[in-house]
């Protein structure tokens, strides 16, 4: 064998190497949160079975896996995700929009950083759930003011991040990028975009996830569908094992926003 294919060949083995701890973690993480999810379904059934709550505070599990069986057999249940899922979406797009607009002058900035902070941390001060019957007053009973109340929810976690990752880059590399005669907007794209981007990715994973938060908010004051909605009628009804399929329904959505994320997390920072 070569040299060059001996090395190589001992590249590989290193990249196994590295690789293997992180697929036992990860199975590890897997057989953690089953785990944890059938201990809780077991105690669940035994605090059901003991009667130790009434049947409209705690359904047993057969109840709502039943309750969800009606809801996926009308299809009701399909019109409330797609609901919450649009609202939740439209408020993540405006709120990385905008976030993206202005993570790089607060970043780079001093005198930007200095006029805005107050303003952010304004934002974060308001009580969202006593500003959305606001948004209804001023944007009526539609999309907008869910979206709106969501991207609010949002926005400060994805600017947060986007700022830490940019500012948290080594100031040679910037300047090694200028010495070899790169633009700024090269700069951006080929070095601190990269560079930043595990941190990017940490706000959009939360983000993306607390925005389904957003929408339920939004919900709760005014809306005919949506899992919010379907939380208000089963509360209303004193439907508990609604209420229930309404709350599952909304935690494996979140999972499922988290695992995408993730994934696209193993994609883009395949090069680390």
């Amino acid at each position: 064998m070569n040299p060059a294919a001996a090395e190589l060949e001992d590249l590989n083995k290193a990249d196994r190497k590295e690789a293997r701890p992180r697929l036992v973690l990860g199975r590890l993480s897997f057989l953690s949160a089953t785990l944890t999810g059938l201990v809780l379904l077991a105690l669940w059934q035994i605090l059901t079975m003991a009667q130790v709550y009434p049947a409209y505070i705690l359904p047993s599990p057969e109840a709502v896996f039943n309750r969800f069986g009606e809801v996926l057999a009308n299809g009701s249940i399909w019109k409330h995700i797609g609901t919450t899922a649009s609202e939740a979406l439209f408020g993540f797009a405006l709120a990385f929009g905008v976030a993206g607009l202005l993570c790089y002058p607060v970043a780079r900035s001093r005198v930007v950083a200095i006029i805005l902070n107050p303003l952010l941390a304004a934002t974060q001060a308001i009580p969202l759930i006593a500003l959305a019957p606001l948004l209804v007053v001023w944007f009526g009973f539609g999309l907008l003011p869910k979206v709106i109340t969501c991207a609010l929810i949002v926005f400060f976690p994805l600017l947060l991040n986007a700022v830490s990752g940019l500012r948290g880059i080594d100031p040679t590399l910037r300047e090694a990028a200028a010495v070899f005669g790169a633009t700024r907007w090269q700069a951006f794209w080929l070095v601190e975009l990269p560079l930043a981007m595990p941190t990017l990715l940490t706000g959009i994973k939360i983000s993306l996830t607390i925005s389904i938060t957003g929408a339920v908010v939004g919900e709760f004051i005014t809306s005919d569908s949506g899992l919010g909605y379907l939380l208000n009628l089963g509360r209303g009804q004193f439907d508990t094992a609604l209420v229930f399929v309404a709350l599952l329904t909304l935690a494996f959505i979140a999972i499922l926003a988290y695992g995408l994320v993730t994934l696209l997390e193993k994609f883009l920072l395949s090069w680390q």
